[in-house]
């Protein structure tokens, strides 16, 4: 028996509610997620060697933001719960949210510019060139780079590494996302090895640091660590959020892209630069984190579709509350040690993302059936 035709109409019926849905699962996942980040923030600042109570760690965020209050200083609280809760554990949360939601935009940035689920900033060696720009300095000291910081150094390997993938990937004056892939595989390697070389080759002291830094961790976070991430984090927000409707038309192909109007290599490049900047920011503060930039941005798609006007929202705050959560793991499983951040992302996101290629390759089969 003959199939019939859908008619125009029912099409766009199903579409239109096919958006209604998209933009109601949208708002309750941003609302879950926002709620679950307040509520890390709070337990992020109760857990740990110094007790203090979920309500007394709200008191004392509340009464730091809010001075003069008198019911937030009556003194039931220590001087050493307070600083606890203020120097150390909530600026380790922040920056665990912070870089959290930094590397899930990085990474939704990097799969729409190469167009691949599997594109983060790892597979463009961005990640790995600031490595090594942090590795330099933790072994030959900062004379090696120019007298430059750790993070700053960091900071630079990142661009340095995304200004090669872009010198590379040109072909006529035109970027391709093939040779991007290719030539930041290719980085990628190249930096892992100068840093395995100046691991081996350094003071015993140092390596310890190396490895730490290399696995991630957000451990040395203060307020002001966050000031760097946190403005790269706001302007990739902005340059991205005016430009969302062109990464929606590139996902359709450079062709299609370019008759919508769209100037598909100039919007590569800015996306690369704001791509690269961040992770430079992140990295720098937090070290080497990986899974987050290619796990949480397939989740978000999973749930709202890829329109990134619904997807981004969703991915940035997954990603905060994901690696909050894995932060607040990382300083308790394993009490008084701490296990690095990268460890437990790794350990949760690789099986996570391997259900998830299995799910996509069964689906594939059911329509080809």
């Amino acid at each position: 028996m003959a199939v019939r035709p859908r008619s125009s109409a029912s099409v766009d019926r199903d579409r239109r509610a096919s958006v209604r849905r998209s933009r109601t699962v949208q708002r309750v996942a941003v609302a879950a997620l926002g709620l679950a980040i307040l509520v890390l923030v709070i337990a992020s600042g109760s857990i740990g060697t110094v007790e203090v109570g979920l309500v007394d760690t709200a008191r004392i965020v509340v009464g730091h933001l809010v001075p003069g209050m008198p019911w937030m200083s009556d003194g039931s609280l220590t001087v050493l719960q307070d600083q606890a809760v203020w120097q150390f554990r909530l600026p380790r949360a922040l920056l665990a949210g912070l870089a959290g939601a930094g590397l899930a935009l990085a990474g939704a940035i990097m799969q729409v510019i190469v167009r691949n689920p599997l594109a983060e900033p790892y597979l463009l060696g961005v990640s790995s060139g600031a490595g090594v720009g942090a590795v330099l300095v933790i072994t030959l000291g900062s004379a090696a780079v120019g007298g430059l910081p750790l993070g700053v150094a960091a900071f630079a390997g990142a661009l340095v590494a995304s200004a090669c993938v872009a010198l590379m990937a040109q072909r006529g004056g035109v970027l391709s996302p093939t040779r991007m892939i290719l030539s930041g595989v290719a980085l990628g390697s190249l930096f892992s090895a100068v840093t395995s070389y100046l691991t081996l080759t350094t003071e015993a002291q140092n390596v310890f640091s190396v490895l730490f830094f290399l696995l991630g961790s957000v451990s040395a976070a203060s307020m002001g660590s966050l000031v760097v991430p946190a403005v790269a984090f706001v302007v990739a927000c902005v340059v991205v959020g005016l430009r969302t409707r062109a990464m929606n038309a590139l996902l359709t192909g450079d062709e299609s892209a370019t008759a919508l109007g769209v100037d598909v290599n100039r919007l590569r490049a800015v996306l690369l630069v704001t791509a690269a900047l961040l992770t430079g920011s992140v990295v720098s503060v937090s070290g080497g984190i990986g899974f987050v930039g290619l796990v949480i941005p397939h989740v978000a798609r999973i749930l709202v579709g890829a329109d990134h006007r619904r997807m981004l929202p969703v991915a940035v705050l997954g990603g905060a509350a994901f690696l909050m959560l894995a932060d607040l793991l990382s300083r308790t499983v394993a009490t008084p040690a701490e296990v690095p951040i990268g460890i437990l992302t790794a350990v949760v996101g690789a099986p996570f993302f391997l259900w998830l290629m299995r799910r996509d390759t069964g689906a594939r089969a059911g329509l080809d059936r």
